[in-house]
This record gives C-alpha cells, sequence and structure tokens, in this order.
C-alpha cells in the first residue's frame, strides 16, 4: 500500500500550530470516539426494565453493562499504550474502528440485558484503542508548554460528543423506534470515523520518536524522580510497575482517576434510572444528562490552558470537590431545573480534573515511553468504570435505596482529593520541584 508523505512526515515539528491539520483530524477522530459511547447513555439505561427485561430490584446486575465497559476498556488502555509504542499510533487508531463495527448491530439484536453488557466489551475495546490514540498523538505533536490545553481540547471535542449523542438519540428514539435509531446512528458514526482515520490520520509516534532525540538520559522524570531503569528497560512490566505504585505522583495521579470514574458511572447509570423513577421522559432525561456532558465538554477548552499557567495538582483537587457537591445534592434536589443545576456542577468539575489529570501524566511521561506510561495511567482510570460501578450497584441493591449509592460516591472522592493533595506534588514544568537523578 502507497504511503501518503502527509501521514508519514520525514521531519516532523512540534506545536499546535506547525500541526494544525492533525490536530484538526485528531479533534474529529474523539468527537466520533465521544458519540460512539454517548449513543448509549441516555437510551439504554432508561429502557433496561421496558425494553431488556431487567428486574427493578438488580441494580448490580444492571451495572455489570458499566463495569464490563470499564474492566475492558481499562486493559485495552494498557495494551493500546504498549501497541502504540510497537505498532505506532495510526494502526491502534483503525483497529479501535474495526471493533466497533459490530456494536450497533449488537444492540438492535440484543435479546436481554447480558447482550448488551457483551457488547459493552467492543465498546470497551473501541475506546482504549481508540480514544488512547487521541490523546497519544496530540501529546506526541505539542510542546510541553501546550499540553494541557492540548488535552484540554481534545477531551472537549469528546465529551460534547458524549453529549451531543445523549441529547439527539433522546429524541430520536421519543420519536422512532430506540433500537432502530440507535442501529442508524452508531452504524453512520463508526464508518465515518473509520474513512476520514484511514485517509487522514498520521502516524504521529514520528514526532515522539524525534523529540526523544533531543532529550538528554540526563534529564529528569519530573517529581519523585524515580529510578534510571524506566529508561532502560521501558518494557510493559516495568512500566506498569513505576506507574502503579514506584513514583509517588503518579500513583496519586493514577487513584484519583479511578475515582472520577465513579462519578461518571454513576451519572451513566443512575442518573437515568433515577429520573426515570421519578417520571421524567427520555427527552427530559436527555438534556439532563446532556448537561453534565456540555458543561464537562465545554469548559475544558479554558481550564485545560489554565493548568499549562496555573499548574495541575490543585485544579484536580478543586474538581474533585467539586463532582463530590454535584452528585451528594443530586438525589435531594426536584425538578428539571434543579436536577441540571447539580449535573453541571458535576460536569464542571469533571472540566476541571480530567485534562488536567492527562496533562500531568503527560508531563511526567518521558517521550520514549510516552504511550505505555499514558497507558497504564488510563488503564488504571478506566477500571474505575468496573470497580466504581459494581459498587454503587452493590450499595444499592444492598441498602434498597439508590440514593444511598450517590452519597459513597461524594466520599470516595473527597477522601481520593486528599490522597491526591498529601501525596502528589506539583508536575507542570514551570512550577514543579527540582529532582535531580542521582
Amino acid at each position: 500500500m502507497l504511503k501518503r508523505d502527509h501521514l508519514y512526515p520525514k521531519a516532523p515539528i512540534l506545536g499546535m500550530r506547525a500541526n494544525s491539520g492533525q490536530f484538526m483530524q485528531q479533534l474529529v477522530q474523539v468527537f466520533f470516539v465521544g458519540m460512539t459511547i454517548g449513543l448509549q447513555r441516555n437510551v439504554l439505561p432508561a429502557l433496561a426494565e421496558d425494553e431488556f427485561g431487567l428486574a427493578s430490584g438488580s441494580l448490580i446486575y444492571f451495572m455489570t453493562f458499566i463495569a464490563s465497559f470499564g474492566f475492558v476498556k481499562g486493559a485495552m488502555n494498557f495494551v493500546a499504550g504498549s501497541l502504540s509504542e510497537r505498532l505506532g499510533r495510526r494502526p491502534v487508531l483503525l483497529l479501535g474502528w474495526l471493533f466497533a463495527i459490530p456494536i450497533p448491530f449488537l444492540i438492535y439484536y440484543s435479546q436481554s440485558w447480558t447482550w448488551i453488557v457483551l457488547t459493552n466489551l467492543l465498546l470497551g475495546v473501541n475506546q482504549g484503542f481508540a480514544w488512547s490514540m487521541t490523546v497519544t498523538s496530540k501529546m506526541d505533536i505539542t510542546k510541553p508548554d501546550e499540553r494541557g490545553l492540548a488535552t484540554g481540547f481534545n477531551e472537549f471535542s469528546g465529551y460534547v460528543g458524549v453529549a451531543i449523542a445523549g441529547i439527539l438519540t433522546g429524541y430520536l428514539a421519543s420519536w422512532y423506534d430506540p433500537r432502530t435509531t440507535l442501529l442508524i446512528f452508531g452504524l453512520a458514526i463508526v464508518l465515518l470515523a473509520l474513512l476520514s482515520a484511514y485517509l487522514f490520520a498520521a502516524e504521529t509516534r514520528l514526532w515522539a520518536q524525534a523529540e526523544a532525540k533531543e532529550l538528554s538520559d540526563k534529564a529528569g522524570l519530573g517529581p519523585d524522580a524515580g529510578p534510571r531503569s524506566i529508561y532502560a528497560d521501558p518494557g510493559a512490566q516495568s512500566v506498569f510497575a513505576f506507574v502503579s505504585y514506584g513514583h509517588r505522583t503518579l500513583s496519586a495521579l493514577s487513584q484519583a482517576g479511578l475515582v472520577e470514574k465513579f462519578a461518571d458511572a454513576l451519572v451513566w447509570g443512575f442518573f437515568p434510572l433515577f429520573l426515570a423513577g421519578q417520571g421524567l421522559n427520555l427527552k427530559e432525561i436527555g438534556w439532563i444528562v446532556g448537561t453534565y456532558g456540555l458543561m464537562w465538554g465545554v469548559n475544558q477548552l479554558w481550564t485545560g490552558y489554565l493548568s499549562d499557567s496555573w499548574g495541575r495538582k490543585w485544579l484536580i483537587f478543586a474538581g474533585m470537590l467539586f463532582c463530590a457537591f454535584g452528585v451528594a445534592i443530586f438525589p435531594r434536589l426536584e425538578g428539571v431545573v434543579m436536577w441540571s443545576l447539580a449535573a453541571a456542577i458535576t460536569g464542571f468539575g469533571m472540566a476541571l480534573l480530567y485534562p488536567t489529570l492527562i496533562a500531568a501524566v503527560g508531563d511526567i511521561a518521558p517521550p520514549s515511553c510516552r504511550g505505555s506510561i499514558l497507558g497504564v495511567y488510563r488503564f488504571w482510570r478506566d477500571t474505575g468504570y468496573g470497580i466504581g460501578a459494581l459498587l454503587i450497584g452493590a450499595v444499592a441493591d444492598f441498602s434498597g435505596a439508590i440514593e444511598i449509592s450517590f452519597y459513597v460516591v461524594a466520599v470516595a472522592l473527597v477522601v481520593s482529593a486528599g490522597w491526591l493533595a498529601i501525596f502528589a506534588e506539583e508536575t507542570l514544568p514551570a512550577k514543579r520541584p527540582v529532582r535531580h537523578n542521582p
């Protein structure tokens, strides 16, 4: 197959402006990735009992569709990071979209909730491969002092896609057959994304390789500089251990990423369920859940940029507290306006912490194993979907009150914020402590 020069540049240059075309293409890709997950964030949870025969008292079973997604996506983030170092970013992105093709058909032909759980295994692979590569690619092509802005744009595009898909499917499913809506809508998104990725997405590992050549082996890893063996042995096992427990700040960032997914799992599964129980229709639920996604997505345009000047740590800390407050007050409110306000507060908290966490990891990760380090962080972060979904489902079943799960998530977010405050150091290059490797 003939290689196109714009996809395989011989002299890559770092910077958002220098790579504006490719940067925009990656924004388009993550928008499609967001829409792929957003198409089921509103309709499926609200129709779980009527369409799929799910018993009203089986909340932990209900949440297995999110748990299956989270555990697989977390694992695929790790796999994608390792594969991207060997095969490149572009092949992994394309592979992610190929895994997404069966998803709309499986939803359409589902006979029970077990089918949805199995469908979300494929969704986890798609998200783990495709979304991971949009993040890694932006890290590859941007300068160090642009990483917060770059991740802000990336997550803005992705979660605006989530929100728009949730709102649109809410309307379409109320006008037409819900399954047909998800089939046509989902298939159109996946095919458009695959085609645009094949034609226009470049291999950005070339930028990372060029950057690595310019850096001295004496360069530190930032806060709590870890063992230099990470340079000598950047294998999957070494990188996993380094990020998970070998580097205090990376470990603190990883646990924060894991726990913040408790809130997102709650919004995905229990917000629609709770609101449907209050008598709201699909359009009203779509707008409330969409408000969360829009606040999350749009505000990342400036929160990522802000972290490039103010620093990462305390924006993440503040975001965790906003999320905790938003989910804690949600079940105590009444009316579409007040529920939308609580959803907006939660979304704003996510906007503060989400791109900032990724940028913080990117600050520390050396370009020689950037994809792998980001993959491990994203493994722990998205495993939070699985742990959080099972936890809040079990709490709701055990207590007999879905509202208790909201409070449990709020407490977990506050505890996680405390861990971050104590053990993480600032990672922004201009503000972090100077460390010297032995």
